[in-house]
């Protein structure tokens, strides 16, 4: 009798072992990155947007919506190592500003990021579009290269220290924004095409690129078809892994190049909007979402594959908001400021998360989050913590996710970094800039003057998420309690719990903050 009961719950404990490794299955991850797209350019977000988005609107109707999601920095480059690394960028060489086309790698050599870890636990992992974090060239007379132009490169060696070695399998994109050098797509380790050098913007007009910038071009590379070729480069690189490697989990990076400039929407929609090349630049990336979550649905593996979608900061002033805003468009929806500056309008963005398996449809989150938070979250999905030396300024929203629940206190503070290397620290209800011009001088011209204007500016996000009035004079404890808490975040190099971490120092005669120094130090 005995014998029987231990063989009968060997069989059943057998039976149970795939329904449980099914249940528990990792999800396949696409994080979709719009650059320089507003909080007031997705119609699910802002009713009064005057262009459809009705691609990003269904995936939110089918996921979360977050409301109170924020990007580490106003710009491109420190927003993308925050994405990647769960740190802040403004820890590293990077005070302010970007990477260019030919910059050094900003990554550091051993950081893990989601991809290196996600490649640990067995995924297949590609980033496809905008790298912009830096990758090393060799130059071909030994000096140093031009960032900029990349005139002195050697275009014969491999490239050192890009994607590749921060745990992508595959890369396949443009090196940074594409108004910068190289114009040309890079694909692993080498760049492609039959390049020429071209230092003359009338030489490059006359290959219909539109450039700021001299520098190499490759013979068949046209700005208004790259974001097509990123998505058709994602597409076929995710159905091939699901035919060769169907049960092998996969993530996908796609930063996409629109709606930044050069506005060049593509042939099928350049005009469609009615109102600018940055509206329809704007439906072309959700066109380009909804290719992608079509592609996921007719391979049958929506239900377990998560996809974020989300943008590395606002609207660019290059998107001719005037223009926009006489139609009643507003990028930055009710928020005042724009990419470049601490104000909402920079940073804080449409955040977007579909996961049939754990989200229930419909959801709405006032969790404050920020884009740093997508490692931890990784983490926390495989049932790991963080390492100290990981993912120092990242928090998961995993529970969230699960329709939990949370209070601020849980997330703690994000910190803001503008353009020009300014600061903004946010703690629950209270955000207090150090900058009277919100660290940049990029200006939305809808915007009126701040009520009560200092050098030190603090607003009630409770009350005032418009930043309309300066309430620093009145509440001098609260301004105190964030410059200490500010300082701390330096200092001990995390913003989370765990022991201190290094950093790339500030220096304390830094012109460009001088705000910051005399009140941090």
């Amino acid at each position: 009798m005995s014998l029987k009961i231990n063989l009968f719950v060997i069989l059943f404990t057998l039976s149970t072992i795939p329904l449980f490794s099914q249940q528990n299955e990792p999800p396949n991850i696409i994080y979709i990155l719009a650059d320089d797209m507003g909080y007031g350019d997705v119609k699910i977000y802002d009713d009064n947007c005057k262009f459809p988005t009705p691609n990003i609107d269904r995936m939110a109707n089918e996921g979360i919506r977050f409301t109170d999601a924020h990007t580490s920095s106003s710009v491109c480059t420190p927003t993308r190592y925050g994405i990647l690394t769960g740190r802040y960028a403004w820890r590293t060489r990077l005070k302010k500003g970007v990477t260019y086309g030919h910059s050094k790698h900003l990554i550091e050599k051993g950081r893990t990021t989601v991809a290196s870890y996600l490649k640990s636990k067995g995924y297949a992992t590609a980033i496809i579009g905008k790298w912009h974090l830096g990758m090393d060239w060799t130059s071909v007379n030994s000096t140093k290269v031009d960032s900029k132009s990349g005139k002195n490169i050697d275009l014969t060696k491999t490239i050192k220290n890009g994607p590749n070695s921060v745990g992508f399998d595959y890369y396949y994109g443009i090196s940074a924004s594409l108004d910068m050098a190289p114009y040309a797509y890079i694909e692993n380790d080498a760049i492609l095409g039959g390049l020429s050098f071209v230092d003359d913007k009338k030489e490059l007009k006359k290959h219909n690129l539109i450039p700021k910038r001299p520098g190499w071009r490759a013979d068949d590379f046209k700005q208004n078809e790259v974001m097509q070729s990123f998505t058709d480069k994602t597409i076929g690189w995710i159905e091939k892994q699901q035919k060769e490697n169907p049960k092998q989990p996969f993530f996908v990076y796609l930063p996409l190049n629109a709606p930044h400039s050069p506005i060049v929407p593509s042939d099928r929609f350049k005009g469609k909007s009615g109102l600018a090349a940055h509206a329809d630049f704007c439906m072309d990336v959700d066109d380009t979402v909804g290719q992608i979550i079509k592609t996921v649905e007719a391979l049958g593996i929506s239900e377990n594959t998560l996809i974020v979608f989300t943008a590395d900061n606002g609207v660019s002033p290059l998107a001719n908001l005037k223009q926009l805003e006489a139609q009643e468009h507003f990028s930055s929806s009710k928020y005042r400021g724009l990419k470049g500056t601490l104000y909402e309008g920079g940073h804080r963005e449409p955040f977007i998360v579909k996961w049939p398996k754990v989200i229930e449809k419909g959801q709405v989150s006032d969790y404050l989050t920020c884009t740093t938070d997508l490692l931890a979250t990784i983490y926390d999905i495989n049932d790991n913590k963080l390492p100290d030396n990981v993912g120092e300024d990242s928090k998961s929203f995993l529970p969230v996710l699960k329709g939990e629940k949370l209070k601020d206190e849980y997330r703690d503070a994000i910190v803001h970094h503008s353009d020009a290397g300014y600061f903004s620290i946010r703690k629950g209800k209270w955000k207090l800039m150090f900058h009277e011009g919100a660290g940049s001088i990029r200006i939305d011209p809808k915007d009126k003057p701040v009520i009560n204007p200092g050098k030190l500016q603090l607003f009630n996000m409770e009350i005032d998420e418009v930043e309309s009035t300066n309430l620093g004079i009145e509440n001098p404890e609260v301004v105190m309690e964030l410059k200490k808490l500010m300082a701390k975040l330096i200092s001990e190099g995390r913003s989370t719990p765990g022991q201190k971490q290094k950093s790339v120092p500030f220096k304390k005669n830094w012109s460009r903050n001088a705000l910051f120094n005399k009140y941090l130090y």
